[in-house]
Formats: structure tokens, C-alpha cells, sequence
């Protein structure tokens, strides 16, 4: 799974001119679900999102979590993460998961975060959604767990 942190302000996901999710200062994750994908990497993509230290402490310096701080985490779903952008000038979605099992696994992402943070909320899988936030920093990060693990 790939997914593209962004520790924000404020960070909101609009469907049909309603926010169907919005969170404060917290972390807002794009997330794509590639081919080989399992529940797995699903769960250690998670444990990563919520303990990687991209807030600052009293000395400014990056050493606190989303857990330590207590923020809203957005997760939303972005297959063209998974896009081959090597070759020519169009994407390629060889990698990316096909739309079954995109859903079915961010489904299983959504469960694991609810089920374990409290403060979570979620874009919509397959909707053409409007993403709104302000980058704090602005900090940015790609994660990725890999099959293999």
C-alpha cells in the first residue's frame, strides 16, 4: 500500500457539495491499495500513519506522533498513487489493486482506524470527491508497505 501523509491545520472531503469527513490539526493520508495488497499491509500501514513523528515537540524539532498529540487523522482513498509514471506521458495503473479489492481493503483500513483511534474520519471509495486542507509546514511524506512484509 502506498499512502502520502500531509500533516495539516484542517483537512476536509466533500461528495456532492456535503463534507462527508473533516478533521483539525492531525495528519490527512491519501492511500492506494496496490495489486498484492493484503490485510497485512493494511495494518502496518496504519501503525505507521499513526506513530511517525512529524509534529513538533517544545524544542520544534519533529520527535512527536499523531497518538501523542491526539489529531484528527483523514484517510482517503487515491488510487492513482499506484500509477507507473516511468514510461511516456500518461499514467499507467498496471499496480494499482483492481476496484474490488481496492474497496474491499480500505474497507478493512477503515474498521482497523476506527476500531483503534478515536478520532477518524474517511474519504469514499470510488466518489469524486473535493479534498480541502491546509499543509502545516508544509510537511509531506510518501509511506509504503510492501507485499513481502
Amino acid at each position: 500500500m502506498i499512502t502520502v501523509i500531509q500533516r495539516v491545520n484542517t483537512a476536509s472531503v466533500t461528495v456532492d457539495r456535503q463534507i462527508i469527513g473533516r478533521i483539525d490539526r492531525g495528519i490527512m493520508a491519501l492511500v492506494a491499495v496496490e495489486k498484492e495488497d493484503a490485510p497485512r499491509q493494511a495494518d502496518r500501514l496504519l501503525e505507521r500513519i499513526l506513530t511517525y513523528r512529524i509534529f513538533p515537540d517544545g524544542d520544534g524539532r519533529m520527535n512527536l506522533s499523531l497518538q501523542n498529540i491526539g489529531g484528527g487523522l483523514l484517510l482517503v482513498p487515491q488510487f492513482t498513487l499506484a500509477a507507473d509514471t516511468d514510461k511516456g506521458s500518461r499514467p499507467s495503473f498496471t499496480s494499482a489493486a483492481p476496484p474490488e479489492h481496492g474497496r474491499e481493503l480500505f474497507a478493512y483500513l477503515q474498521q482497523r482506524a476506527t476500531s483503534i483511534y478515536p478520532d477518524v474520519q474517511f474519504g469514499r471509495f470510488g466518489a469524486d470527491m473535493q479534498v480541502a486542507l491546509v499543509n502545516d509546514g508544509p510537511v509531506t511524506f510518501t509511506l509504503r508497505t510492501h507485499a513481502s512484509i
